[in-house]
Parts: structure tokens; C-alpha cells; sequence
């Protein structure tokens, strides 16, 4: 798979659960995919602040990428200042 087919499968993902994070007033973007197997996006909005945010990047994001993108390790959240 290209990288660019990658990065297509890991951005549908992140459509598809969008959605539900855009109903809690954050947001989500893709920063990078490293080495095929680890994505970086940083977490938006409400999202940033929210006690169970890693809860909803494991539970939630991590397994809608390794659904599209069975291939993918790990998503880290990486957090700007």
C-alpha cells in the first residue's frame, strides 16, 4: 500500500468518527503517519481539555484507524502549545 492510499484509509477513518467528537465540540486532524504504522493527529476544541481524552483516542480512534488500516500500531495525540 502507498502512502498515499494510507493516508486516505486513515482520513476516512477519522470522518467517520468526526462526527462524534464535533457533537462534543472538538475536533480532529491528521498530522503525520510515520513509519506506516504510527499516526499523529492532534486532538481540537473540547477535545484538548477533556479528562477522558485518551480514553476516546484508544477506544475510539486507534480502533476506527486499525479498522480501515489494520497495519497501523498506534495513534499518539500530539499536543500543541
Amino acid at each position: 500500500m502507498t502512502q498515499e492510499e494510507l493516508t486516505g484509509k486513515v482520513q476516512a477513518a477519522l470522518d467517520e468518527i468526526r462526527p462524534f467528537l464535533q457533537s462534543d465540540g472538538g475536533d480532529i486532524s491528521l498530522l503525520s503517519i510515520e513509519n506506516g504504522k504510527v499516526v499523529h493527529v492532534q486532538l481540537q476544541g473540547a477535545c484538548v481539555g477533556c479528562s477522558v481524552n485518551q480514553m476516546t483516542l484508544k477506544s475510539g480512534v486507534e480502533m476506527t484507524i486499525k479498522k480501515h488500516a489494520p497495519q497501523i500500531e498506534s495513534v499518539v495525540n500530539v499536543e500543541v502549545n
